[in-house]
């Protein structure tokens, strides 16, 4: 006889059976057995519960009476019972061995390489750098470093030098830098820098007396030749190895006087001109205007002698030449600046020496200081 539907709602909900224990619980095997039936037991009726409403509950007794036939079976070890209530798993599923917490830890990414252009710049100044330490400096070196040098110092170099007097100075460095490598590079500089200082001294005072250097005291190309002649003889000398490595040391020492001469008579010049009181001909000691060729003055001439010493100093400390010879440089220079004003005095622009101008008096003044270099160290300390 069917039942109504109040009857079934009404039916009292059996209460939950009592925890069982856990399959890896101790115990013999028929309990772990009955424990697994009542387990699925259980799992059945909440089913059965669940789908009252959505339809007639399937019939599961054939599946519960094989559940609940005896079964016997064989003697299993006391040990890890749990492991065989189900198959062994395959390799392919088991899970993977708990690994310490440093097993998970992200690894640092690798450096990301650089982008072509940062590598392409960075190889660029490895090989500029590569180039101006080269040694022995080749042409190409020289070359290099003065067109980096010039491109950097072109403000100094335009209160200096004119338009093709830098073009002049860039030939210059550049055999300066061949011949005698970066130290004797740092000496024109050197002497360029403190001789446009001294040029640019009470400039207006001294273009008010009309004894001011043309252009401002910017120089031209006509003037570095002039100043830089017997240098540069020098620099081919050595650049060719004329007389071999015994007189290699030579030509820088008249490298060296030449550049201090002329450093020499230039300061003295320009600093006689702008702060001289009293200024004497050198050939008859009579006193004469400011500016007036052949004249010194006591205030240009400790300038000039000042100026020789700072260069010979530099080069010493620079490892070009020793401490004698750089006195060597300094005697040189003050002999050859008063030859340079003998001449001046008595030869310049006189009658029948149109040709002995400015230019060519320095030519034969730094040729004088460079040649007395050379013969007094012969003469005085030949075996450094």
């Amino acid at each position: 006889m069917p039942l109504d539907k109040r009857s079934a709602r009404s039916r009292p909900v059996p209460s939950r059976p009592v925890p069982f224990p856990r399959p890896y619980m101790s115990g013999s095997s028929s309990t772990i057995v009955r424990i697994g039936q009542q387990r699925f037991l259980r799992w059945h009726s909440k089913k059965a519960r669940t789908h009252a409403h959505t339809g007639p509950v399937r019939n599961m007794s054939s599946l519960s009476t094989l559940l609940l036939l005896p079964y016997n079976p064989p003697a299993i070890p006391s040990t890890h019972r749990s492991s065989l209530l189900l198959p062994p798993a395959s390799p392919a599923l088991r899970k993977p061995p708990l690994l310490p917490y440093r097993c998970f830890r992200r690894d640092p990414r690798p450096p990301r390489p650089a982008p072509p252009g940062a590598m392409s710049a960075q190889g660029a100044l490895s090989e500029a750098l590569a180039l101006i330490q080269s040694a022995p400096p080749t042409w190409k070196s020289a070359v290099f470093s003065n067109l980096l040098i010039f491109v950097g110092g072109s403000p100094i170099l335009l209160a200096g030098l004119s338009a093709s007097g830098i073009g002049a100075a860039f030939l210059l460095g550049t055999l300066t830098w061949r011949a005698f490598g970066p130290s004797g590079f740092l000496l024109v500089a050197a002497y360029f820098v403190i001789g446009t200082a001294a040029t640019k001294v009470k400039m207006a005072q001294k273009e008010a007396q009309g004894v001011a250097e043309k252009r401002k005291g910017r120089r031209g190309p006509r003037s570095v030749i002039g100043s830089s002649a017997a240098g540069c003889v020098c620099a081919f000398l050595s650049i060719f190895g004329v007389g071999g490595e015994a007189f290699s040391p030579l030509w820088l020492l008249g490298f060296i006087a030449s550049f201090c001469t002329k450093l020499s008579d230039t300061v003295s010049s320009e600093i006689g001109k702008a702060y001289g009181k009293t200024t004497y001909l050198v050939t008859t000691f009579k006193i004469v205007p400011r500016g007036t060729e052949g004249a010194v003055s006591l205030e240009g001439t400790i300038a000039g002698i000042l100026a020789s010493v700072l260069l010979a100093l530099a080069s010493f400390l620079l490892g070009q030449i020793k401490a004698p010879e750089a006195i060597i440089c300094i005697l040189a220079s003050q002999i050859a600046n008063l030859g340079e004003s003998i001449i001046g005095a008595a030869f310049q622009d006189k009658e029948g020496f149109r040709w002995l101008n400015n230019d060519a008096v320095n030519v034969i003044n730094i040729s004088m200081g460079s040649i007395l270099a050379v013969l007094m160290q012969q003469a005085f300390v030949p075996n450094l």
